[in-house]
């Protein structure tokens, strides 16, 4: 018995020193460039985020406007890429004539003129609208986007013939498989350059069923990045990447990365190799993926040298922040 635990106690830091070489990242030299940086919404109205529900009216509460840009628009997904970023978020939603209109929330209500679900409308009826016309700082007292977004709201088709090389995150909002079924229809006529310039996530169900009907296309179900994350925490240890964190996305709550294995570089590493973008997003607190790396001091808390995904609402600051610190 004497025997087994000297073995035991012989073999438990031969172990740990095993577990802790194996995942050092500072042994890994990283990529010599900046961020892949993901513009959620692109460059659009900041608001409130205190006490948000998933029915708050956001465009009810955003900050006092510094600009007029309008999420999920042309205009806003050209001014991210101009500011920096590697791939924009979108929202997409069926229309009733079967095309894919470009709009965040599940209803009207919110930020146009007009009332009722998305989906129930075609698309020329969404494109009379005025995305613009609900946005106030002040609680009602001013509209200042009212009328500056008549005719801005793009279909899916508009936004990748407006940026046929660009990349995009592309946003199912429902849990209807036919939803998965019909954006593969209308994915299928694309070439493989352009697929792969493309990434989907959502509810497993619409995305489940787009992977099977085009499994060209990369995804990220919801249920997949969560298993992505316990699994890798799990069995990351050994080097293994599990199914659910290849060939699509690993989303890190800031809070959550430096406790993963291998974090950053090595990590970076695995996942490039099983074509995975490992994305941080701002810190975890209950919520979901909203939160960005939005300020500097929240891109200061990454480790030197960090080159993978950065989620932000705000790449209009981050962006040139990033190029600044290449630079220096």
């Amino acid at each position: 018995m004497r025997r087994v635990l000297r073995g035991v106690a012989f073999a438990l830091p031969v172990i740990a020193a095993l577990l802790f070489l194996g995942n050092e990242s500072r042994w890994v030299k990283p990529a010599d460039v900046p961020p892949f940086l993901l513009a959620h919404r692109g460059v659009h109205q900041t608001f409130d985020t205190q006490d948000l529900r998933n029915d708050t009216c956001t465009a009810a509460r955003i900050h006092a406007p510094t600009h007029t840009l309008i999420e999920n628009t042309l205009p806003s997904m050209r001014a991210a890429f101009d500011a920096g970023a590697d791939m924009v978020e979108l929202d997409v939603h069926p229309t009733r004539d079967g095309a894919f209109a470009v709009f965040h929330d599940w209803t009207l209500d919110c930020r146009t003129e007009a009332r009722g679900v998305v989906r129930d409308h075609t698309l020329a009826q969404l494109q009379s609208l005025d995305v613009g016309h609900g946005y106030t700082a002040d609680g009602g007292r001013s509209y200042p986007l009212r009328g500056k977004g008549i005719g801005l709201m793009p279909s899916l088709s508009q936004v990748l013939d407006a940026f046929p090389s660009q990349r995009f995150l592309i946003h199912m909002k429902s849990r209807d498989a036919q939803e998965g079924r019909l954006l593969a229809r209308h994915l299928a006529a694309l070439d493989a350059d352009a697929l792969g310039r493309l990434l989907v996530y959502g509810s497993d169900e619409p995305v489940g069923a787009l992977r099977q009907a085009l499994p060209a296309i990369r995804v990220a179900p919801r249920g997949a990045l969560v298993q992505c994350l316990l699994r890798y925490e799990a069995l990351g240890w050994s080097g293994h990447v599990p199914e659910a964190c290849r060939a699509g996305l690993m989303l890190v709550p800031a809070n959550v990365a430096p406790w993963l294995w291998g974090w950053p570089h090595r990590l970076q590493k695995r996942l490039a190799a099983v074509g995975t973008q490992l994305v941080v997003v701002g810190p975890y607190a209950g919520g979901d993926f909203n939160s960005g790396i939005d300020s500097s001091e929240a891109l200061a808390q990454l480790p030197a040298g960090y080159h993978g995904g950065l989620w932000t609402n705000r790449i209009e600051r981050i962006g040139p922040l990033v190029r600044q610190r290449k630079l220096d």
